[in-house]
């Protein structure tokens, strides 16, 4: 067992609230596989919080102050606010509270070798190619990912070496809270404007996460990038650069696509051939990610025909590019893209896949990103040959009827694009206008993937309710 520096007393007993996250349940498997006695509780049941019960977890459904049976410790997600009834029990037991950003940072703190990945967009997938090069070479990480990964077997896996690799996401400034040795920027972007109040608040906490680096460490960082390349003159610890287009210590050259969509390129390392890569994922946005990952590997002390090797086993996680099957002869494709760049870079890797009309359908995420991006979601739909946009998920926000997503269709000028609200009808819709060959892309942060999900089962005389 590790010990925390966070209270006066010892810490045996934690119970986590909102223990079914993504990135909470990989916490409290951590804490249980390093002797902790742990609870927690949700809203709802999972496949997660099973797997943790069988881990030894006590797992609360709802919750309520009887849950808290005087823990240690609390740690709390950032939706879970201090009016949450095991929160004010906490506070009238006087149990000491944290929130999961500084659990996950003070657990970072007993890895010599933690890697923290950001960036606006590509954290899941960067943090899931470098996770599986660093295991499949033999360096047996202790990994957190923001998805299920197949490879791994879900979203965490807990290592015995020094290194530690987990998402650090920008959000509230979260990753602030975090410690890393090395530190991934991949972009840096317009988002959470909820929070932020511009881009310029946005990329000073990015040079505050950078400078939590140690002299000694590395950021790996993408010089393609304006507003990253902003940060080098304050940092102090070593930079690593790669892009495409700017003079960077990695760059990729040669790249071509193959049949599936895939992209293949020689990668140059100060001058020289550093090898040859083969992705099975797509788009040039992947690339990128690619070169983050190879950077990171590099410095860690994987040789270059290690990661050559090992670099193609990623092919995806479930809701990025993810292929869901086929309804009369179009394949139907998941995406998580939520942000126009992210939403651009999905799109344009979809035309090196073989197809014959773009079908696109957009779930916008949250009230606040949709109204602060409007114009620019509205020019992000070009590749797509049509375009559906339906309701805003909301997630943590409630509609004050300042935004509707047929604004974004009204600042379109798509030959094809429209609004639709009902998930039922735009499943209908699709079924009777597909054509072989069509390639239908459902987008969003939200529940937009019960469409493709529709889709399927509607040739089985259910489909979506």
């Amino acid at each position: 067992m590790f010990s925390f520096d966070l209270s006066l007393h010892e810490i045996y007993h934690i119970h986590l609230v909102g223990i079914g996250g993504i990135s909470m349940s990989a916490i409290a498997e951590i804490l249980l596989k390093h002797g902790y006695r742990v609870s927690g509780s949700d809203i709802k049941d999972s496949n997660l919080l099973e797997k943790l019960r069988n881990h030894g977890a006590e797992i609360f459904i709802g919750h309520s102050a009887e849950n808290i049976h005087n823990p240690d410790l609390i740690v709390y997600t950032a939706a879970i606010k201090d009016n949450n009834p095991e929160r004010v029990r906490a506070k009238e037991l006087n149990i000491p509270e944290i929130d999961r950003a500084e659990m996950l940072g003070s657990i970072m703190k007993k890895y010599k070798k933690a890697i923290a990945v950001s960036g606006s967009h590509g954290k899941t997938t960067t943090t899931s190619l470098i996770s599986l090069i660093l295991e499949y070479s033999g360096l047996d990480p202790t990994i957190l990912v923001g998805g299920e990964l197949d490879e791994i077997g879900g979203n965490i896996k807990i290592g015995a070496s020094p290194h530690f690799i987990t998402e650090a996401c920008e959000y509230v400034e979260s990753f602030l809270k975090f410690h890393p040795f090395i530190g991934v920027i991949l972009n840096i972007d317009e988002d959470h404007l909820d929070y932020f109040k511009n881009i310029d608040h946005i990329k000073e906490a990015f040079k505050k996460f950078a400078l939590k680096i140690p002299n000694e460490g590395f950021l790996i960082a993408n010089n393609d990038d304006a507003n990253v390349k902003e940060l080098f003159p304050h940092i102090k610890c070593n930079i690593i650069t790669y892009g495409l287009w700017e003079k960077s210590h990695f760059t990729a050259t040669d790249i071509k696509f193959n049949t599936d969509g895939f992209p293949s390129f020689r990668v140059i390392f100060e001058g020289e051939t550093y090898g040859y890569f083969q992705l099975s994922v797509p788009g040039y946005h992947n690339i990128y990610n690619s070169l983050a990952s190879i950077a990171t590997a590099h410095v860690l002390g994987v040789s270059p025909e290690d990661i050559c090797k090992h670099i193609s086993i990623y092919k995806g996680i479930h809701r990025r590019f993810d292929l869901l099957g086929e309804v009369n002869g179009a394949k139907i494709i998941d995406d998580y893209a939520h942000h126009p760049a992210e939403i651009r870079a999905t799109l344009e890797a979809a035309k090196n896949y073989p197809h014959r009309n773009i079908w696109c359908i957009f779930q916008p995420h949250t009230y606040t990103r949709t109204q602060a991006l409007l114009t620019e979601f509205a020019k992000s739909f070009d590749d797509a040959d049509h375009v559906i946009i339906t309701d805003i998920y909301a997630a943590r926000e409630l509609d004050e009827g300042k935004i509707h997503s047929s604004k974004m269709v009204e600042l379109m000028s798509h030959p094809d694009a429209k609004y639709m609200k009902n998930f039922h009808d735009i499943v209908n819709h699709l079924y009777d206008n597909l054509q072989p060959q069509d390639l239908v892309l459902t987008m969003g942060a939200g529940d937009v993937y019960k469409i493709g999900e529709g889709l399927l089962e509607k040739e089985n005389g259910n489909g979506i309710k």
